[in-house]
């Protein structure tokens, strides 16, 4: 059985999304299948089972292989704090800060412990789906990376070239990428994955033809945009998201806004809000008047005191201040959380400069943060009803209530172990709250709640029973040549089996 690499021609090829489906297409074929992304570069991570983080695309690919995500399967995570740096998170715990210039300086250190977690898994499941990064023909930085080619090889993996159709260029993109590649590389590449087609595919046969005919490289498929489902993103706020809309939300649906921040993180926190059809969710990154908007959303931030500052500097206070004022609904997750607060100090300088700040002052709690970053998983309930919660907790920040303030959820477990504490803040009125739960919408129950506090006529939309991996795999068993698929991977099943 070979292993598989999903590389792309450029970053945001849909290489994330065409492993995830790949894992789920093997695992229906009866295969122990584990995905691995050698170096992933976001501030959208989520936390193991076994209280440790990766990011949050290979967790995503971990369940579509239904296994559970360990990490080894992403062992270095960068997540940028500054335009120019960023946290290294290395086999699922804080390792260090460097900058571009110093990470990218020497790569050994990284590749070392990548290839060390590939083995591991290579060891422990029967094939890995092997997903690269960015493009894999940056030939200034080809000796450093050990992300693309480098990993292949490690693993004996054959390469699936991804492109993406929609942004144009497809030809350019295959065949320039094959052609400036070391040629012991190109003996790699097996097959070729055309990803986001709009319209007729039927009018791209001939382009098939032309793209076998000019690489010998096999088309394994041409991918149609899918819809109806929804796969969480990687590592940005998917392209599909309403960002500074001229228009205000629609009259007959609750309209959110979310504050874009330079450092946004875990921005998949949103994405129930966003796909309930009740609501119209709003990212907003220069200020405007809310008074269209039933609630405001600060998310989460990798730099919260520079982000806050940001903030301040755009000129948002004033419609913040303005919207609580009218009776808006505020929610902080997180680094939100932080700003909400009286003061946010830095006193090691973990985010930057040491320091602190003074917060909004709408909730009546300080943050330190501390050089250990708490990752665990949670459960708990809404204070003071029963309404049951659950998510994740990455923060390096500990917020401590003063008086006048209440916790916003009673927790009875952290990572298995039964727990007494308390999390996040609500105001005396209830209309501003804040937490550290990630995932804090994910909860049917949750988001009821919330939602039923902005509009009380609110009533929850059927939902799908269908499960999104099953759908997505079906998309591309459907739009792909399985048989030449499995073939690559040493694998004899039909299409039929695997779909």
């Amino acid at each position: 059985m070979t292993n598989i690499a999903v590389l792309g021609t450029a970053s945001d090829a849909g290489k994330s999304i065409v492993a995830t489906a790949l894992c789920r297409i093997f695992r229906n074929a009866g295969i122990d299948v584990a995905p691995f992304k050698a170096q992933n570069m976001s501030n959208n991570s989520g936390v193991t089972p076994d209280g440790f983080e990766m990011g949050r695309a290979q967790i995503v690919q971990a369940q579509a292989a239904r296994v559970a995500p360990h990490a080894d399967m992403n062992p270095v995570l960068l997540k940028p704090n500054t335009d120019t740096g960023a946290q290294v998170v290395l086999q699922g715990k804080v390792c260090t800060d460097k900058t571009a210039r110093e990470y990218f300086g020497d790569t050994r250190r990284w590749a070392e412990a990548a290839f060390e977690s590939l083995d591991r898994l290579k060891a422990r499941h029967e094939m890995i789906v092997l997903e690269g990064a960015g493009s894999c023909a940056e030939m200034n930085l080809y000796e450093r990376d050990f992300v693309n080619f480098k990993s292949a090889r490690r693993a004996g993996a054959a390469v699936i070239l991804v492109a993406d159709i929609d942004r144009g260029g497809v030809f350019a993109q295959v065949a320039g990428t094959l052609a400036v590649i070391p040629p012991e590389d190109r003996a790699l590449v097996k097959g070729v994955i055309i990803n986001r087609f709009r319209g007729d595919k039927s009018l791209f046969e001939d382009g098939v033809k032309m793209l076998e005919s000019m690489t010998g490289v096999p088309v394994l498929g041409v991918i149609p945009y899918f819809r109806g489902f929804t796969i969480d993103a990687e590592d940005a706020v998917p392209l599909s998201s309403v960002v500074d809309p001229r228009r205000e939300p629609s009259a007959d649906k609750i309209g959110i806004a979310a504050i874009y921040f330079p450092h946004i993180s875990n921005f998949t926190d949103l994405s129930p809000l966003e796909q309930d059809l009740s609501t119209e969710l709003h990212y907003l990154h220069h200020p405007k008047p809310l008074d269209s908007y039933k609630a405001l959303v600060l998310p989460g931030s990798k730099n919260v005191r520079g982000d806050f500052e940001w903030l301040e500097r755009m000129g948002w206070r004033k419609e913040i201040e303005a919207f609580r004022a009218r009776g808006g609904v505020i929610v902080g997750l997180c680094g939100g959380y932080q700003m909400l607060g009286e003061r946010i100090a830095d006193p090691h300088g973990v985010e930057g400069a040491p320091g602190a700040s003074a917060g909004l002052g709408m909730l009546p709690v300080e943050t330190v943060l501390e050089r250990e970053k708490a990752l665990c998983n949670s459960v708990g309930k809404l204070a003071e009803s029963s309404c049951f919660v659950s998510g994740y907790e990455i923060h390096m920040g500990r917020t401590t209530l003063a008086g006048g303030a209440s916790p916003l959820i009673e927790v009875t477990e952290r990572n298995g172990v039964a727990s007494e504490e308390f999390d996040g803040a609500k105001s005396e009125d209830g209309r501003v709250m804040g937490t550290y739960f990630h995932g804090f919408f994910d909860e049917p129950g949750v988001r009821a709640w919330f939602l039923r506090l902005l509009d009380s006529g609110y009533e929850p939309a059927a939902s799908a029973a269908a499960d999104p991996f099953e759908l997505l795999a079906a998309h591309f068993a459907e739009n792909l040549d399985l048989d030449a698929l499995f073939a690559i991977a040493g694998i004899s099943v039909t299409k039929g089996s695997a779909s």
